[in-house]
């Protein structure tokens, strides 16, 4: 578990803390608040607080003072008609703050996405842990010759083992390095009583990209779903696919009608352009339709016939 001692002490005693609201609560949720769920070797996400719940969108679709006398499987149906016809600001009504520990390149990845509120551990002001992202050989793989931004085929063991050991060689220099430069270590000791160090916000652009950071991330649930239809889609770069992963889990249990209107309408859902459309269409009447005859792109045309298994 990628949690000190410390950290796990404060977590106990947030979670022992108890107040009485007036305020919507999703037992289910609660039930993991505070909690690390571990992601990659040392990173991990945690719900740290939140506002609303399905209610929440239910009331501000039918902007009504309280939750009324309608049936569950009423609100229900109601967040599939939202979701199913993008009626999104409802579910602007909701909003969730993460503590997210996560390696460097991920975060940057992450940041793309800037409808959020983002407090990032500061590297100038503290020095930052001796913890590094190393990929399982599993994840290791050749560039795609079909997707400039993707993973290929997986390396071959030798190759994956000598990939392996150049990143654990040069992450432990680098941080030898920045220990050096800053005279300082993460535990508050001196490498050299009888030299002065270099300043953090200097020492720090020596560490690669799979040092962890960590940061504090609230966003509302219309924007969070946006980010997961994009990050939890299998086409997504794996390590910030196996956040949203987790992410997904807290959505679960948080805003489970909402979840599952996501899951039919976004995440499991395909949207065509009228091309596709066609197609299907003239498919469904029995013609032979092929990529020539389509008026799709060879890489259009790939992307349907895997969707739909054509």
């Amino acid at each position: 578990m990628p949690l000190t001692p410390e950290q796990q002490a404060e977590i106990a005693a947030q979670q022992a803390q108890t107040a009485p609201t007036r305020r919507a609560t999703v037992p289910a949720l609660e039930e993991i608040l505070y909690t690390a769920l571990p992601v990659l070797d040392h990173g991990f996400v945690r719900v740290v607080d939140y506002m609303g719940d399905d209610g929440a969108v239910v009331q501000a679709a039918r902007v009504s003072y309280g939750r009324g006398t309608r049936r569950l499987r009423e609100d229900a149906g109601l967040i599939r008609y939202l979701m199913r016809h993008r009626h999104t600001t409802p579910f602007e009504m909701c909003e969730i703050k993460y503590h997210v520990k996560l390696p460097i390149f991920v975060a940057r990845q992450w940041i793309r996405h800037r409808t959020a509120n983002v407090n990032e551990y500061s590297a100038r002001y503290s020095v930052l842990d001796r913890e590094f992202y190393i990929p399982t050989p599993a994840e290791l793989a050749s560039q795609s010759a079909s997707n400039h931004q993707g993973r290929g085929t997986e390396l071959g063991a030798a190759e994956a083992a000598r990939v392996l050991e150049i990143l654990k060689a040069d992450s432990g220099q680098a941080y030898d390095h920045y220990e050096e430069m800053l005279n300082e270590r993460a535990d508050g000791g001196i490498v050299d009583p009888g030299r002065q160090g270099v300043a953090r916000e200097l020492a720090r652009m020596n560490l690669p990209l799979n040092t962890y950071t960590q940061w504090y991330w609230k966003i509302d649930l219309l924007n969070l779903l946006h980010f997961l239809s994009l990050r939890a889609d299998a086409h997504a770069q794996y390590e910030i696919r196996v956040y949203a992963e987790a992410m997904l889990e807290t959505v679960r249990r948080w805003v489970p009608e909402t979840y599952a209107a996501f899951l039919d309408y976004r995440l499991k859902g395909a949207e065509l352009s009228a091309q596709a459309v066609d197609v299907l269409c003239r498919r469904l009447k029995g013609e032979a339709v092929t990529q020539e005859t389509s008026g799709l792109s060879a890489r259009e045309w790939r992307e349907l016939a895997e969707r739909f298994e054509l």
